[in-house]
């Protein structure tokens, strides 16, 4: 195996967990990291991203991504270029596997929902509801709540956090406090894992799109990234057919991404040579894309949005999600006795925050089935 860059997080510069535990035992063959990956992965918010919008509702079709397969195909291009930077492979794939973790039901737009339900109550943010179950939400060991993740996963899960909420959340918060008020950097893992989430969703929304006949091949002539690979798969297949030329055309997208990625990446760090994460912390950000395919990514999420995430048969299905989302929080404020009597039990949290803590642990089809039975 080669051994780590000495910008890359280590097991042995981990600032470690919040609850103490007892050590791995040393016949176990596992490191913090790949444990925190373990927990994730056998926790129950993980098992519920199978039933939860990517882009298409999950009852629309089985080919379809969910959070979870998303999840997994980020980890899997986390991984892939972590090995070629010389990062920590287990770290990024913690906080890949984690970064959804609190999304709500119906994808982004039963997010926006809960986050004007909560306008007056300091709002909804999917990466701090993340946060909240890694360190709270998930109830399964004695003598802590939680997940009781390494320092270095959470900081990656957090990303980003509004001011109001740092400052309310400070104590709970800890070091992460200090990371935000000081502006600096995560780790190069952590910034990976936040643009392997981007090559995953563009290219694989892409895929799903065509799948769904909502966008074709021909609408996307002027999105330039597509173009150009379209354009190298046909001088090489010139008579390949529709289907097996857009799973072509996409990988090549994802090879130039993540080949850009590293390249550009590696410069950056070249340029400034850190020699610990503590240095990369103080830093500006070093992992990402060269200008020209940043625009070029730029230009494909718009194209994205306005003929896909936009397209008006999504936008009436989402819409009757926001709305069931909606009735759902406004149901569960007025009559909270009806959230399963052992759902955060002795927990001290703030009415409207356990409702949505409630509503935004729920999948798409038990979301649907509670608002059918309710609204009746």
């Amino acid at each position: 195996m080669t051994p780590l860059a000495p910008y890359a997080a280590s097991v042995e510069s981990s600032r470690g967990r919040v609850h103490q535990e007892s050590a791995e035992p040393t016949n176990s063959g596992r490191n913090p990291f790949q444990r925190d990956r373990d927990r994730i992965i056998h926790c129950g918010a993980f098992r519920r991203l199978e039933y939860k919008t990517q882009v298409f509702l999950n009852h629309e079709g089985d080919h379809f991504r969910t959070r979870l397969t998303h999840s997994l195909e980020v980890a899997q291009i986390g991984r892939a270029i972590a090995r070629r930077l010389n990062l920590n492979e287990d770290l990024v794939e913690a906080i890949c596997l984690a970064h959804d973790l609190g999304h709500t039901p119906f994808g982004h737009i039963g997010q926006d929902a809960l986050n004007d339900c909560m306008k007056d109550h300091f709002g909804f943010e999917h990466n701090l509801q993340s946060l909240w179950v890694v360190d709270f939400l998930e109830i399964r060991y004695p003598t802590f709540d939680g997940l009781n993740l390494t320092f270095e996963t959470r900081e990656g899960i957090l990303k980003h956090l509004s001011n109001n909420n740092l400052q309310r959340h400070r104590q709970w918060l800890g070091q992460l406090t200090h990371q935000f008020e000081n502006h600096l950097q995560p780790s190069l893992e952590a910034q990976l894992a936040n643009i392997a989430d981007q090559i995953a969703y563009n290219n694989h929304d892409i895929e799903d799109g065509l799948r769904s006949g909502l966008i074709h091949i021909d609408d996307l002539h002027q999105v330039t990234i597509w173009q150009n690979q379209l354009n190298k798969v046909r001088s090489i297949y010139p008579t390949l057919d529709d289907r097996r030329l857009k799973h072509e055309v996409i990988r090549h997208m994802i090879h130039l991404l993540v080949d850009d990625l590293v390249k550009s990446s590696l410069k950056r760090i070249n340029e400034y040579l850190p020699n610990s994460i503590d240095q990369v912390r103080g830093l500006p950000q070093m992992i990402g894309f060269s200008n020209e395919i940043m625009e070029q990514m730029i230009e494909l999420k718009r194209f994205l949005f306005q003929n896909l995430y936009r397209h008006p048969q999504v936008v009436k299905v989402t819409d009757e999600a926001a709305q069931q989302v909606r009735f759902l929080f406004k149901h569960y404020t007025q009559f909270p006795e009806e959230i399963p009597s052992d759902f955060l039990l002795g927990q001290n949290y703030e009415p409207h925050r356990r409702v949505a803590h409630y509503v935004a642990g729920m999948t798409d089809r038990f979301a649907k089935k509670e608002f059918l039975r309710l609204s009746q």
